[in-house]
């Protein structure tokens, strides 16, 4: 078959979809990807697939450009002639799912969360929304990373259920991501924050309980990874030289902040499912997590992990002082269980799985 795979970033394409493109190329399928030229396009050609260049302003308004990327990607398809067109994330998914539309194409989109476009009542959410509906409409199969997503596009009208697919997020590589053994008891606690350093993410709050915590002079390390995808870098900078923080940008291999760490924390306003959360537990550590749709279900309250309020600065500060209090083994057993959920749950191989069974079963 001929599988072309559209999305807008490389980094996520190749550390979260890596084994599935993979799977795809060794059974003999020419598989091609469309995205913007990035660090990680070499390594998705070392893997066998082909690059196709394509320009998507991921956060971008602007309708001009928008309507230049469906016209790109219906020139692509009408090129390429693909079998079956997969994307991820929402320009690919809405663009992409007009031009499979148009060319009569069958096309699987990945829900991969709801982002502020949809999650904030506006005219840009109906649009959204209105777009949605449009590209999705003759989707052969929508897979959805929770279900508070899938029933939000049942309920909508942008999906249905009868071609709605529920997967456990993007899974875990549990042999890359493998338990490791818990920092040391008498080491300071070390909280880490794993993600884009944008007020989505609520960095916000993480920022100001960090800066509360040092005043009340409790010994937590907080550390940050994660690119700078908003203007927070002097501030990054500045409370990283006053000790509040460490900040150490984007890294291509977080394992070893993850193996220091003796939780992971993440106060996101939304997820479809958190990856740095499944890594995390994946490799023994409990998480602090806002309860929302996309965090929630990669831990459990008070065994694997602890909850908070979304948005709130003083829930998040809490649920830190809370996991402080508790026992050294108790803190461990937290990170033992979660990554026996993550076996049971969240193995990669379940999506890739999923997936090949919703190719295959359309040939």
């Amino acid at each position: 078959m001929k599988i072309l795979v559209l999305s807008n970033l490389g980094m996520g394409l190749y550390k979260f979809r890596r084994e599935l493109l993979e799977k795809l190329v060794n059974m003999g399928n020419e598989v091609y990807v469309s995205l913007p030229c990035d660090e990680y396009v070499d390594k998705l050609t070392d893997i066998g697939c082909e690059f196709v260049e394509t320009n998507v302003d991921r956060r971008g308004k602007n309708p001009i450009t928008d309507l230049a990327l469906l016209k790109y990607y219906i020139k692509t398809i009408k090129d390429l002639k693909p079998d079956v067109v997969l994307s991820y994330t929402i320009k690919p998914n809405i663009f992409g799912g007009i031009a499979c539309r148009l060319m009569n194409i069958p096309f699987m989109p990945n829900i991969t969360g709801m982002g502020s476009a949809i999650e904030n009542e506006s005219l840009v959410q109906k649009v959204v929304i209105g777009l949605y509906r449009i590209a999705l409409r003759k989707a052969e199969m929508v897979f959805f990373q929770n279900i508070p997503n899938r029933d939000y596009f049942i309920k909508k009208s942008i999906s249905e259920r009868s071609k709605s697919l529920l997967i456990p997020g993007s899974g875990v590589n549990l042999d890359q991501f493998q338990l490791e053994e818990y920092p040391d008891e008498n080491d300071e606690l070390n909280i880490l924050y794993v993600g884009r350093v944008m007020k989505t993410k609520g960095i916000e709050e993480l920022l100001g309980a960090a800066k509360i915590i040092r005043d009340r002079g409790l010994h937590v390390k907080i550390d940050i990874v994660g690119f700078c995808e908003e203007d927070y870098g002097s501030k990054l900078k500045s409370m990283s030289s006053e000790g509040i923080i460490a900040y150490h940008g984007q890294q291509n291999d977080v394992r070893s902040f993850i193996r220091n760490a003796h939780a992971v924390i993440l106060p996101s306003y939304f997820e479809g499912t958190s990856n740095a959360l499944l890594e995390a537990a994946a490799m023994g550590r409990p998480i602090l997590a806002s309860n929302v749709a996309g965090c929630v279900e990669t831990f459990d309250e008070g065994i694997t992990g602890i909850g908070f309020e979304v948005r709130n600065q003083e829930s998040l500060i809490d649920s830190i002082l809370k996991f402080n209090s508790l026992s050294y083994a108790k803190k461990k057993k937290m990170g033992l269980d979660g990554r026996k959920k993550m076996e049971k749950f969240y193995n990669r191989d379940i999506v890739i799985s999923k997936y090949i069974d919703e190719i295959y079963k359309r040939r």
